[in-house]
């Protein structure tokens, strides 16, 4: 599976533009992605320049390197200094999703299991039955 996952606020606290303090297990949780389960990782940021840079260095520091970085593939040709404007990543793990971002512990269950830890939806109602022509023909 290809996976893309955010930098600021998901691998690490928010300090943009400094690099926040890392996220519990997350760096650890995405190696074993990697090497274990083997994953291709994209980091997908709005980080460019020096900045981005600055945030591959830290993850390479900390034995995260990334299939490609704002690219769906490693050579993808930039043009006009732009990068991929829609990645083809199969998950996408960012805190800006709905409902936040869970714990890593749990992002590694749902991704190794390959399915939601729980039926129910955000916001705990289960999904009422949909009824049947006929049920509601004769009900």
């Amino acid at each position: 599976m290809v996976i893309a996952v955010d930098f600021d606020g998901t691998i690490v606290t928010h300090a943009y533009p400094a690099i926040g303090k890392p996220i519990p297990f997350a760096i650890e949780t995405l190696r074993k992605l990697q090497q274990e389960d083997h994953h291709l990782i994209i980091l997908w940021s709005v980080r460019e320049g020096q900045l981005l840079d600055d945030a591959v260095r830290y993850c390479h520091e900390r034995g995260l390197d990334f299939y490609a970085v704002n690219t769906n593939f490693p050579d993808e040709p930039v043009e006009d200094g732009l990068t991929a404007r829609k990645l083809t990543a199969d998950l996408f793990i960012d805190d800006r999703n709905l409902g936040g971002l869970p714990d890593w512990g749990v992002i590694y269950q749902m991704i190794h299991s390959g399915r939601a830890l729980s039926p129910v939806p955000y916001g705990g109602v289960e999904p009422t039955k949909k009824r049947s022509f006929l049920d509601r023909l004769l009900g």
